[in-house]
């Protein structure tokens, strides 16, 4: 079992090479995250997806999640994982006894709450549980807005007092169900390790990314080239709605994984000429010119 253990957590994310937080978990710098709230759900999957990362959303399909707050705003944190299993009287004693030696208090819930830093999100894995699997009410809520200040939590499974959770402010949750009950009769197996539900996978330090019914973890060594890929995926689009629009190239043209030098040669133009691309000046389109003149393997497939 691994309850938040520093050199099992650098273990498990190796690819990580920047600076880590106390707890070992990586430290994806707040520039990126910051970056994250002005992207959209499909132009941050992208990036991933291409790399070959398809088990990273949670919330659509036969696994749908709620949100606290239907009104737009974003999830986005370092993420702090805990999984949870149904009570064992062995295996209670066990984790509690775990617990106490780490000096540990109240409820496992509690002491995943407890222990947040700023910008972090609870990705927690109640194994559906939504009777008596209550992860989050009003009292914990405040106290993750305390902890995170702009957090959250991603809850696979339920919470309670969802009218005091809204009143928290900054503050969003995705999670299975509402139910009045306490939460009772679950035991902790895991704590920042691997954590996998509804077909995702996510693990400790991953920035997590709600948006638009739904949650993406990504893995942190690639939140850098995830932000620069969002941020073309981006510009490409309002640059090519804008010469679909003049009939200048076709839907299947600007559709394609990789652009032609001539169709590069216009975007970086119009990046540097219009006012619309101020804010894109700075991008590198090295990589792109190098595919266009050497072939894209996935050149046949219409981009994603």
């Amino acid at each position: 079992m691994n309850f938040n253990d520093r050199d099992a957590i650098i273990a498990l994310t190796p690819l990580w090479k920047g600076e880590r937080l106390p707890d070992g978990r990586p430290k994806v710098a707040d520039q990126y995250l910051d970056a994250l709230y002005g992207m959209t759900l499909e132009e941050v999957w992208k990036p991933i997806y291409v790399q070959g990362y398809e088990n990273q959303f949670v919330g659509g399909g036969l696994a749908p999640m709620q949100a606290l707050h239907d009104d737009g705003r974003k999830l986005v944190g370092r993420a702090v994982t805990c999984n949870f299993c149904p009570t064992r009287p062995d295996l209670h004693a066990l984790m509690q006894q775990r617990g106490a030696e780490d000096g540990r208090k109240g409820n496992y819930n509690q002491w995943v709450i407890d222990n947040l830093m700023e910008r972090d999100v609870v990705v927690c894995d109640m194994y559906d549980k939504i009777y008596k699997g209550t992860f989050l009410g009003g009292n914990l809520t405040t106290a993750v807005k305390k902890h995170t200040k702009t957090g959250g939590a991603v809850i696979w499974g339920g919470v309670r007092d969802i009218e005091q959770m809204k009143r928290v402010p900054d503050v969003q949750v995705y999670y299975r169900g509402i139910d009045p009950t306490p939460i009772r009769e679950f035991v902790m197996t895991g704590y920042n390790t691997v954590t996998n539900f509804g077909g995702a996978v996510c693990l400790p330090g991953d920035v997590v990314f709600g948006a638009g019914g739904g949650v993406l973890f990504i893995p942190a060594h690639l939140v850098a080239d995830v932000v620069e890929g969002a941020t073309k995926t981006h510009v490409k689009d309002d640059f090519g709605f804008e010469m679909i629009g003049q009939g200048k190239f076709t839907t299947a043209q600007i559709d394609r994984n990789t652009w032609t030098e001539e169709m590069l040669d216009l975007l970086v133009d119009w990046i540097q000429t219009d006012p619309r691309g101020a804010a894109y000046r700075g991008l590198d389109w090295s990589k792109e010119y190098e595919l266009a003149r050497s072939g894209d393997p996935n050149d046949t497939q219409t981009a994603l």
